[in-house]
């Protein structure tokens, strides 16, 4: 089989578009770290953003903004004992994926990582409702723009 040959003509008219302008109007990048606690059932933890803050009525991964110095895994452990009131440690924390979206005034990086070990049982703390749906299932909730297409990969995973 002769080799594949590279895409010399360069990207599509539309990819061309988009790399342009994502180079002329920069945003600010925004660290943040989610987990996917998932209980022995196979269902997934998702919090509702609270009514104080932007996408309030969003359905999320827990998880939150990484401190100046902090790891991904420091952050999530953190934000976990913070909003839900469990303990995990970083070696439960498995890397998953990714999300990478440009909202309107800033650019978010989002590691999510899977988390099947955890003390205590989840609690909301900050006034926002949990609820523990199968993958399956998510998609009816109104999500974040960043959480929305991690939802697919672990359909598929779990």
């Amino acid at each position: 089989m002769p080799p594949i040959a590279p895409n010399l003509t360069g990207p599509e008219p539309g990819c061309l578009q988009i790399a342009t302008r994502a180079r002329e109007v920069p945003q600010p990048i925004v660290l943040v770290a989610a987990a996917a606690l998932i209980d022995i059932d196979g269902r997934v933890l998702l919090a509702e953003r609270p009514a104080d803050k932007p996408l309030a009525g969003h359905w999320e991964f827990p998880g939150g903004k990484l401190h100046e110095g902090e790891t991904p895994e420091a952050a999530v452990v953190r934000e976990l004992k913070e909003e839900l009131a469990v303990d995990i440690t970083e070696s439960c924390l498995a890397p998953f994926t990714f999300a990478s979206h440009s909202y309107d005034d800033f650019h978010l990086m989002m590691p999510l990582y899977l988390c099947r070990v955890w003390k205590g049982t989840p609690t909301p703390q900050e006034g926002q409702r949990i609820k523990w749906l199968r993958p399956i299932h998510m998609n009816r909730l109104q999500m974040p723009p960043a959480d929305a297409p991690l939802v697919a990969m672990l359909r598929d995973f779990l």
